[in-house]
């Protein structure tokens, strides 16, 4: 009686469950992934505790589970935000192109250049659902690097990579940097990345649950566009 009940279950609940399971596990290594975010390097841009929607297609197909490329119709531009694996660690990162291949890339105190001219920066309000300490002791504003400027944040007392360059960006390579310019280890510290090592673009924020705020998910968070 016991091994009819199994062979029951396993035929109603068992293969189907292998079948979703090995239908859903490649998509989501070659389609479409979510990714967390631990740490605040793209503040305040994406906060801890984000999780983000990661569009596998915005520039290629992959060979799932790997990072093999069948076929490529375009390339991350600057100014948006992707995922990658670290030249050092080989972890997967989050971080915003601000040099693509050809680009001289330059930073006096903190104010990027991009092929000799310097990007637009005005004030631009706090994000509110960071930590009170990081609204009153940062700076924030907004950065031209792209037709839909995006929001930066600086620690005026930390001491970091505020100046460097001109760099040249190589074929086949991309210059990465964190929103949050005083706290991310970013291409001022490990150098370009690959193109074949760059996963995805980040497109929304899926649900965001902070890590220094014990509380439910955030509804102003909630399926928040990424720029």
């Amino acid at each position: 009686m016991l091994k009819n009940k199994l062979k029951a279950f396993w035929r109603e609940w068992g293969i189907p469950f292998l079948i979703v399971i090995s239908i859903l596990t490649p998509l989501r290594s070659a389609v479409a992934d979510y990714n967390y975010i631990p740490s605040g390097s793209m503040q305040p841009t994406l906060l801890v505790g984000d999780n983000v929607l990661v569009n596998k297609l915005a520039y290629d197909l992959k060979v799932p589970f790997t990072t093999w490329h069948i076929a490529e119709w375009g390339n991350p531009e600057s100014g948006e935000v992707v995922v990658f694996y670290g030249p050092k660690d080989r972890i997967r990162m989050v971080k915003r192109v601000v040099g693509i291949p050809g680009d001289r890339v330059e930073m006096k105190d903190n104010c990027l250049l991009i092929n000799g001219k310097a990007l637009n920066y005005e004030p631009s309000p706090p994000e509110k659902n960071l930590p009170p300490t990081d609204r009153e002791h940062c700076e924030f504003s907004y950065e031209s690097l792209s037709k839909t400027p995006h929001t930066i944040m600086k620690m005026p007392f930390s001491f970091s990579a505020k100046d460097f360059g001109p760099i040249e960006v190589p074929e086949g390579k991309y210059f990465l940097l964190g929103d949050c310019r005083d706290n991310s280890r970013d291409s001022r510290f490990w150098g370009f990345v690959d193109r074949s090592d760059i996963v995805g673009r980040v497109e929304m924020v899926l649900w965001s649950k902070l890590a220094w705020k014990m509380t439910f998910p955030l509804a102003n968070r909630l399926l928040r566009r990424v720029i």
